[in-house]
């Protein structure tokens, strides 16, 4: 009897071990851990050799995404992406709080993630990540962050497009959506080159504004580009930049047009030689042309033209005149100069009377369908960027930032408005 009495002690004393050893599994798993001390024994060994073994079991793969989870006014460019040391990239899925999934490819080596296209701005995502070391052992991150507001953010719009055509007289200008500031950290971020190897000087027109440019026009048959890395530069307080770009542009021949007022004839030049004379009627002794140095920024085959868009009105408020098919028109300048055809006009007046509103007429047909009249000629033999030099009309000089005419300043000027 003494016997079986001491077995049952013994065995209910490895239960009481079995009980320990499993309360240190229950407890590390539960993310705490306990006081060695207190167990008496050998229970730290025990404990020990508990810890070591779990964490024998756990990856070696470390995982990071970026931006940290909650992080907020994250890039739209390059805030997003997934990393991983000891280990490799199973699976990567990024989506909006919607639940529609972000398009995005793990790198060839499996180290790294990215998404595939531009993240939008104001948007909430969520990454969730996979990866697995030598021995196949899996590790898992997760985080989420929101893209910066359009309210915390500005971006530029610029012109030329890229990959466009345009004449020698282009300058290179970029409207930002919010008034910029720290004009210096933005100026900074945007350069302007060209494979002429001439100096390219911006010049500050407002805090909406700049333009970019070289002393001459252009080099014909020169490459352009224009790099923006705005991405994260603060433009003003609690306000930062977004875009990430290049851009290029060929231009093309040289052409500059010369409007005389006086003699009402414009002669028109390529790369310095004159290719075509052509009779014009300027703005009227009421309603003189704009002189100076313009650039064509906008052509349109037909458009309307209301003159209460531009303070020609009657009694009764309505334009003095609103003729809704003009022909051939291209854009001098923003408050509305325009060189253009004239159908309503009797071919007379071309080369002997100044009759406009302002414009610059050429004899044209209604519908701009016969490629045989001035008008249609020098429509298409023109392109954006084009110089048309008005003369001789008696009126002033247009505004260097009324249209693209910055022309129309000295490059002394023109330096002295750079904020680098």
């Amino acid at each position: 009897m003494e016997k079986r009495v001491m077995t049952v002690s013994k065995r209910r004393k490895g239960l009481t071990v079995a009980s320990a050893l499993l309360g240190g599994v229950l407890v590390l798993s539960a993310c705490s851990g306990g006081d060695d001390s207190a167990s008496g024994g050998d229970g730290g060994s025990s404990q020990s050799k508990v810890d070591e073994a779990a964490a024998k079991k756990t990856s070696e793969a470390q995982i990071k995404i970026t931006p940290e989870d909650g992080s907020d006014n994250a890039s739209i460019n390059n805030s997003a992406g997934v990393t991983v040391s000891k280990g490799t990239l199973t699976d990567v899925k990024m989506t909006t709080t919607d639940g529609s999934e972000v398009g995005g490819q793990i790198s060839a080596d499996k180290k790294s993630w990215k998404p595939s296209t531009q993240l939008e701005r104001s948007t909430t995502y969520k990454l969730a990540a996979e990866a697995k070391d030598s021995d196949g052992r899996v590790a898992h991150e997760n985080a989420s962050f929101t893209t910066v507001s359009p309210a915390n953010s500005f971006i530029g719009n610029f012109t030329p497009d890229d990959g466009t055509t345009v004449g020698v007289g282009m300058p290179v200008s970029i409207n930002f959506d919010k008034a910029i500031t720290n004009k210096a950290a933005v100026q900074k971020g945007i350069t302007v080159s060209t494979t002429s190897g001439q100096e390219v000087a911006c010049h500050w027109f407002s805090a909406n504004r700049m333009d970019c440019r070289p002393q001459d026009y252009w080099k014909e048959g020169s490459t352009v580009t224009l790099k923006l890395a705005l991405d994260g530069v603060e433009g003003a307080k609690g306000v930062y930049g977004v875009q990430q770009k290049t851009v290029t542009f060929k231009i093309g021949r040289n052409q500059v047009s010369y409007v005389d007022a006086k003699t009402k004839q414009m002669k028109i030049t390529q790369d310095g030689k004159t290719v075509r004379t052509i009779p014009i009627s300027a703005g009227s002794p009421d309603n003189k042309t704009y002189e100076g140095t313009m650039v064509m920024s906008e052509k349109f085959k037909e458009t309307r033209m209301n003159g209460a868009t531009v303070g020609f009105t009657d009694d009764d408020g309505k334009g003095e005149y609103d003729i809704k098919d003009v022909p051939h028109a291209i854009r001098l300048s923003s408050s509305g100069t325009f060189i253009h055809g004239n159908y309503w006009g009797a071919k007379s007046i071309f080369g002997s009377v100044n009759t406009s509103h302002g414009c610059v007429g050429l004899q044209d047909a209604k519908g701009a369908n016969d490629p045989n009249t001035p008008g249609a000629w020098f429509f298409k033999n023109s392109m954006i960027g084009d110089v048309v030099v008005v003369q001789n009309t008696g009126d002033k000089t247009v505004a260097p930032d009324n249209g693209l005419n910055g022309w129309n300043m000295d490059w002394a000027q023109w330096k002295a408005g750079s904020a680098a």
